[in-house]
This record gives C-alpha cells, structure tokens and sequence, in this order.
C-alpha cells in the first residue's frame, strides 16, 4: 500500500485535477488518509484470498453511481477484476494476470526484466503500455504533523532524547527476520549512550517483541499489539533511527523520512527496496541468497544470523 502512493503522485501529476478514491482492505485505510492525494479510502469488507462474489457484485454496482473514468487494479488475481467490472467502468486497466481478457479493457503486459521492482509495475500502470523504459517513481511521502507527533508521544510515555525504533517482525516468515538476540544486543548498547528504545510490531509480533524487552532488561518501549496503524505511523516518524526487517513497518518508517537501515535475509532490496534517499542497506551477499523462501531451506538463516549486531551499531552511528 505505501508502494501504490507512488503510482497515486504520478496520476496527479498526469491530471492535477482527479479525483483518486482507492478500495482497500479495511486495515490499510489509516495509511490511505495520510496521503493527499488520495480523495476519498473505501474499505473493502473482504479478507485475503476471500471469494465473495456476491459482496463484489453489490459492490460494484454501488460504485457504478460515482461514475468513475477509470480504474487502475493492481493485484493480478482474477477476482480483484471483477469491482470495477461490476461497475461498469469504462476503462479498466490492469496487468494480463490470470486471464482477465474482458474483465479488464486496458491490459498491460508484465515486463518483469523491464520492470524489476514492485514500485516501477505499479507506476507503470500510469503510462502507455508501449514505453520502452522503466519509468521514474516518487518517494512515498505518508503525512503527519507536530500536533499528532506531541499527541502519540504523550500518550505513550517517551522522554525527550534519541529514539532507536526496532521492528524485529516479518509477516513473511523467519527468513527475513533477524535474530532476536541480535537485536537485544543492539537495544543494550544504544540504551547504554542514553537512548530510548521502542519496539514496533502487530499482535502477532508480540512474542519476539516481548523476549527482546526481556534480554533488554525490561527497559524497552514495547509497542508490540499497541498502536493502531496510524500511531505507529507517527511514532517512527519521531524516531531517530529505525532497524527493520524487510517488512511493512520498514516501508512505513521510509515514507515518514525517518533514517533507516533495512536488513536484508531471502528477500531482494533489489525487487522491494525501502524508498528513501537515508535508507541503508545491509546484506551479506551470500551465493545463497537471496532464496525468497519463507524458511531458509538449508536450514542455518547465515544471511541473517552472521550480520552482526555491530555491524548496525557502526550503521547508526554513521
């Protein structure tokens, strides 16, 4: 979702005057409301991989009276086809995906060794399909502001000093998340020069965020199943750095233009890359990797478990 802001800056470039509303799922709509450029954030009331055909329908032809010019769908599955079909929207534009000739009207073809990353396919949707290039991209740019910032950090308790913000989860798998002790040493070494540490998460990352807190001395912030999106969304926003995995936090704290570095396992900075000029990088290259796997299959994680803790201390502190 923070990736499809690219795509939103570019159709208001193109045509300053649109009106862009976006359906999504219900979760992603707090990070919708902080894009300008987005007019109006529609919940769709359907869980991943969730059929419902019918809801799609009375959907659809509920949207047919806003008497939309086009709709972009950027999932390749069939069914994400069948809204703005339903609704009957004159052009409806789309990769080729699983055989969508006639549900989609404008089809594009996915030139994957043209288009390397996921940013470039979406905001490739905005051009004609007969470019030759990779087209450029903007930064995600989510909103905040002073007022919200002094808000979250009151109500979570943080001090007037640095903020270390960790992100220790990936919903992907453990492929792509470094070691949870590796990120206790780093939590008590910047602890030690007087920082804060704040640990980010969703319920689901409660656990490891719980058990670095614990190896922390129990001095941590855990945020972990805390925060609702937008909270979480200001809150990195104020932090001094962040250290993320390759995850949906990750992309978040880039688009608030906070310093980040990014830790890389079996995924690709190459395909999913945080999209920010301060963002570091860190991967080890090894011949293994990446394998995009959600389980390492040689079953040793070295990409992730020989990236030493002082490796991002050094990255902080450069």
């Amino acid at each position: 979702m923070v990736m499809a802001q690219s795509l939103f800056i570019v159709l208001k470039q193109q045509h300053p005057h649109s009106q862009i509303d976006v359906l999504a799922p219900p979760w992603s709509l707090p990070l919708l409301q902080r894009m300008p450029e987005v007019h109006q954030a529609l919940g769709l009331p359907l869980g991943h991989g969730q059929f419902g055909l019918l809801t799609r329908f009375k959907i659809g032809r509920k949207l047919k009276h806003h008497g939309y010019d086009q709709a972009i769908v950027l999932p390749n599955s069939w069914k994400s086809a069948l809204i703005p079909f339903f609704a009957g929207i004159p052009r409806r534009t789309g990769y080729l995906g699983e055989l969508r000739r006639g549900l989609l009207n404008d089809l594009h073809s996915l030139e994957k060794t043209r288009l390397t990353m996921t940013v470039q396919r979406f905001v490739a949707l905005a051009f004609a399909k007969s470019a030759l290039s990779a087209p450029t991209y903007p930064y995600p740019q989510l909103t905040t502001s002073l007022e919200l910032q002094t808000l979250v950090s009151a109500k979570f308790g943080l001090a007037d000093k640095p903020l270390l913000a960790l992100c220790p989860g990936a919903e992907y798998g453990p492929a792509k998340r470094w070691p949870v002790a590796h990120f206790a040493e780093v939590a008590r070494q910047k602890q030690s020069e007087g920082w804060q540490i704040g640990l980010f998460g969703s319920e689901k990352d409660r656990a490891v965020c719980t058990e670095i807190n614990s190896l922390s001395g129990d001095s941590c912030h855990n945020f972990a199943g805390k925060t609702q999106l937008h909270e979480a969304l200001d809150l990195l926003s104020i932090a001094t750095v962040v250290v993320s995995n390759d995850s949906g936090l990750m992309h978040i704290a880039a688009a608030v233009d906070t310093k980040l570095i990014a830790i890389y396992g079996s995924s690709d900075p190459g395909f999913t890359p945080p999209l920010h000029s301060k963002a570091t990088i860190l991967q080890l290259h090894l011949p293994c990797s990446p394998c995009f796997k959600r389980v390492c299959p040689l079953q040793h994680t070295h990409c992730l478990t020989e990236l030493s803790p002082a490796t991002v201390l050094a990255a902080i502190e450069a």
